[in-house]
């Protein structure tokens, strides 16, 4: 009844926000509302940026794709920056195609659907509020009522400038229903919807053969001959096809480069002015956003032919990669999965994360430097620190290589590998060694996967369960240590001291006798060694912590244990280094002792409370762990 209960509430809110009145009330609202008069182009624009943004390392992010589109920042920035906002303000890249362009499962489709989605909702709102001639089937806009002779006087006055033609059909309407009076047509709200192919439309080639361009543009209405005397009546043409119905909104083309060359033709006058051809009728004007999508290997054979070299200039291409950040990746995967049936299926930390390292690497270009390899170029991607790289080699890296991106496994392949473990695995937990043994053995069915990349994508799995080793260690070790932030803390305050008096070259107070001591340096280098601070390095180092710690205190902030990023991992390491000896015995014992077992229940319930385990991942986790340390 809740459900029923919302779409009453919905019906009730559409009722509330019809309006309809004469022209001369239209122009009313316009003058004190001008945004009501925008073009497509702006519509989607003004959208986008109406969901908000935000800064992210450096990065514009926008609001409106956060939640379906992840890792693409940089194609949607373009995508906005350079082909919304100039469009929104009427400049030449308005009169071109949008041709998004990019390899299979990247995020072309749901772009789109998530625009087109998104022009429904927004036509509901105030900002968003689209108005039309009523009765007409391409929603025209009103604003074409104004004869062309006195369009300059009406820029003057409103600010507006007028685009387009009155359709044929309005014309004669205005004539025999208004008696040229204008100011009487009666205009009305409408609401975008694909499904009621208002405003949305969407074109898919099929058989060239048997397609007809009347998809696109509408046809003769040959009942109505009779009736009205003549195929050039517009009373006698349905205007219907999907520029029609797509007018004041946006149509998607998918796969137009499949499409025949007599429905391209089409584009070409409607991209450079604003119009389109239509039975024995004159140009018909549309204002529409056209989206098309495509592969790289159709773009490649479209741009080849020298006959299509009129289309070339009237399409701007969009590409759209891979995402390259494993983080992100994994956001895709976890939104797949809780979209599915499988979604209550416990996936172990960790899992998704490597099949994201696995992924990202089979799509990372290998690094022209030699000093660096793919899993640190992973890394920087990510956003993560590796030492001895800053974000300007970040951007080196990127400039390498054009095409990064357009190649690899695809999100599709490594859900259907996951699906695959759950189902065949029958049980009701998975983990990351599940799920790379079945991206392993999915490679030897991809059919379009070479021998060559087969070899290489084996040793990315290789470089991957690497990782997955390190993380797993540090996982179970972390859990052996109690209360480990406490005891990190204690360590990290002890460094800190002995590092202030070294480099103020004071003493050190003993707490209990109130002796005087030199800093520590075993303790220093025990933990800087962690990291591979070398002994002609150290000072430096040492430095940096003070002046770090400088820097929080001017700012009113507390240097804390995650103040410092490698200063952090010394200390893991060296807690970690300290306690493996305990790890090794305690999980590969086959018959632990009391102690041990009491140990080990401790690890697994603190692996369940606090790093997010169910009892049988604990406990795989815990004896991988310990067939890792015996090795």
């Amino acid at each position: 009844m809740d459900i029923l209960k919302k779409v009453e509430q919905y019906r009730e809110e559409e009722q509330r926000l019809k309006w309809e009145g004469t022209f001369g009330e239209y122009l009313e609202m316009v003058k004190e509302n001008p945004w009501i008069a925008q073009s497509a182009h702006a519509r989607v624009y003004n959208m986008i940026k109406s969901a908000g943004t935000e800064k992210v390392n450096g990065k514009k992010k926008y609001n409106f794709f956060s939640e379906s589109l992840f890792g693409l920042e940089d194609s949607l920035e373009r995508l906005v920056e350079e082909y919304f906002h100039p469009a929104a303000k009427r400049l030449d890249v308005r009169k071109r195609i949008l041709l998004l362009m990019g390899p299979v499962s990247g995020g072309k489709s749901t772009l789109v659907t998530m625009l087109k989605r998104g022009l429904e909702q927004y036509s509901l709102t105030d900002e968003g509020a689209v108005y039309a001639i009523k009765g007409c089937p391409m929603h025209e806009d009103p604003l074409h009522l104004i004869p062309h002779h006195l369009r300059d006087d009406f820029f003057n006055e409103y600010g507006i400038r007028i685009e387009g033609n009155l359709s044929p059909l309005n014309t004669m309407r205005v004539e025999q229903d208004y008696d040229g009076r204008i100011e009487d047509v009666i205009v009305e709200r409408i609401f975008f919807s694909e499904d009621k192919r208002t405003g949305i439309g969407t074109f898919s080639p099929s058989d060239p053969k048997s397609q007809d361009i009347a998809d696109l543009t509408g046809s003769i209405d040959f009942s109505t001959i009779a009736e009205y005397g003549s195929e050039s009546d517009p009373r006698a043409y349905r205007f219907d096809g999907e520029l029609n119905k797509a007018n004041r909104g946006m149509m998607e083309f998918q796969e137009m480069l499949k499409c025949d060359e007599k429905f391209l033709w089409h584009l070409l006058s409607l991209t450079q002015e604003g119009n389109f051809k239509a039975g024995r009728f004159a140009l018909i004007s549309a204002d529409e956003l056209i989206v098309a999508h495509t592969n790289e290997t159709e773009y490649r054979s479209f741009i080849a032919n020298k006959k299509n070299e009129a289309l070339h200039s009237r399409i701007i291409v969009m590409p759209v990669p891979y995402n390259l950040k494993a983080t992100e990746e994994e956001k895709i995967y976890e939104k797949m999965i809780s979209e599915s049936d499988v979604s209550d299926i416990h996936i172990a930390p960790h899992t998704l994360k490597v099949a994201s390292m696995f992924t990202i690497l089979t799509r990372l270009k290998e690094p022209k430097k030699g000093d660096i390899d793919l899993v640190k170029k992973m890394r920087l991607y990510d956003g993560q620190s590796v030492e001895g790289y800053n974000e300007a080699d970040v951007e080196e890296l990127k400039a390498e290589h054009a095409d990064e991106g357009m190649s690899g496994i695809d999100p599709r392949y490594v859900i259907n590998r996951i699906s695959s473990t759950i189902i065949r695995k029958e049980m009701s937990t998975i983990n990351a060694l599940d799920v790379l043994r079945s991206l392993k053995e999915g490679l030897a069915q991809h059919a379009s996967i070479t021998n060559e990349d087969r070899e290489r994508y084996l040793n990315y799995i290789s470089l991957a369960r690497k990782e997955y080793d390190n993380i797993a260690k540090k996982e179970v070790q972390k859990a052996f240590v109690y209360s480990y932030e406490e005891s990190a803390k204690t360590l990290m305050d002890n460094y800190l001291d002995n590092v202030e008096a070294y480099c103020n070259k004071n003493k050190l107070r003993d707490p209990l006798t109130g002796e005087e001591m030199s800093p520590d340096e075993k303790l220093m280098r025990s933990i800087e060694e962690q990291i591979g601070i070398s002994e002609n390095a150290k000072k430096a180092f040492r430095e940096e912590i003070l002046i770090r710690i400088s820097a929080y205190a001017r700012k009113g902030k507390r240097f804390d244990y995650n103040s410092h990023e490698r200063l952090r991992e010394a200390i893991q390491k060296k807690l970690f280094a300290d306690l493996k000896d305990v790890v090794k015995i305690t999980t590969s014992s086959k018959t632990p002792d009391e102690q041990q077992l009491k140990k080990i229940n401790e690890v697994v319930a603190r692996l369940i409370d606090e790093h997010g385990y169910n009892s049988t991942s604990a406990n795989d986790l815990l004896r991988y762990v310990g067939s890792l340390l015996n090795r």
